[in-house]
């Protein structure tokens, strides 16, 4: 058994995935046999969060409180380097396979009230290999509970640089702001990208850039990485208005890759309020986004 617990390995076109039990994270993505995302390893947990699911929310809350009406709350702080609750609540516990067949998984996880977080929610997820659109995540998100709850979704791919230097890949990524963060992570405004290094509206090399920030103001629907031999898309649909983009120096030894994470809100939502969703009881959230090679 591996770390992340039973794998599910799905085919289609070319493509083959591996999902994990635990977290239903994206542990690999490949085309005839060369790697799109990241590998996780099997005896070892996920390098840098790599595939994981960050609901019900993305990125960080700061010091782990918000208030919800009307009520403090305190999350475990998860991130205590930086005392912030990190990315969600679902990364190690162990999601069940509703439905499988040869090109797709559906994966359920019912999310029990708990400390900091006392609300229910029904998890599902579906991903689907084709050979035109490659990978496609949906998920499909329930308050199965009797009150609102305070909800926001994120993923977390790595597309592999398939050993290629950071520097020489190329980036595109459509977003007008970029969000400006503290060293927490934690947001502190926004400035537009025109002159700025973080100009990615059209492709060019990462040279020296190195990344890990938030970008909003989205005018497309998919980013894109090239290097000389291929290019891959990052695909998302309009329940995420934001993006987390990260370029590690290295995600393990001696490899590179570059995470790029659609998400429906920005770090620290649960206390700023932006992109925050309230889920009314029986209300749900869709919301899908996919990687393929164009």
């Amino acid at each position: 058994m591996s770390f992340d617990g039973r794998r599910y390995e799905i085919a289609a076109g070319g493509y083959r995935a591996t999902l994990a039990e635990v977290g239903a994270c994206l542990a690999g993505l490949w085309h005839d046999g060369t790697p799109i995302t990241v590998e996780n390893p099997t005896r070892a947990l996920p390098p840098k969060s790599s595939g994981a699911v960050l609901l019900p929310w993305p990125n960080r809350i700061a010091g782990g409180r918000y208030r919800f009406d009307g009520e403090d709350y305190q999350l475990p702080l998860t991130e205590p380097a930086r005392l912030n609750a990190s990315h969600g609540l679902v990364k190690w516990v162990r999601w069940s396979a509703e439905r499988q067949d040869r090109s797709s998984v559906t994966l359920t996880h019912e999310l029990a009230p708990q400390t900091g977080y006392p609300f229910e929610l029904r998890l599902q997820l579906d991903y689907r290999l084709d050979a035109d659109a490659g990978l496609r995540v949906s998920a499909v998100v329930t308050n199965t509970g009797r009150s609102a709850a305070p909800f926001g979704a994120g993923f977390h791919p790595y597309l592999d640089l398939a050993g290629h230097e950071l520097d020489t890949a190329e980036l595109l990524v459509p977003a007008g702001a970029v969000i400006e963060a503290d060293d927490r992570q934690i947001p502190t405004g926004r400035h537009r990208v025109e002159g700025t290094p973080h100009d990615l509206r059209t492709i060019r090399p990462i040279g020296g850039l190195r990344l890990d920030h938030g970008f909003t103001e989205l005018t497309g629907s998919a980013a894109l990485l090239r290097t000389e031999q291929r290019s891959v898309e990052i695909r998302w649909d309009a329940a995420f208005g934001y993006l987390q983009v990260f370029t590690p120096p290295f995600i393990t030894p001696g490899r590179n890759a570059v995470a790029i994470e659609p998400m429906s809100c920005p770090a620290n939502a649960f206390n700023s309020g932006e992109g925050l969703i309230r889920l009314e009881p029986g209300q749900q959230w869709t919301g899908s986004w996919g990687v393929r090679l164009v």
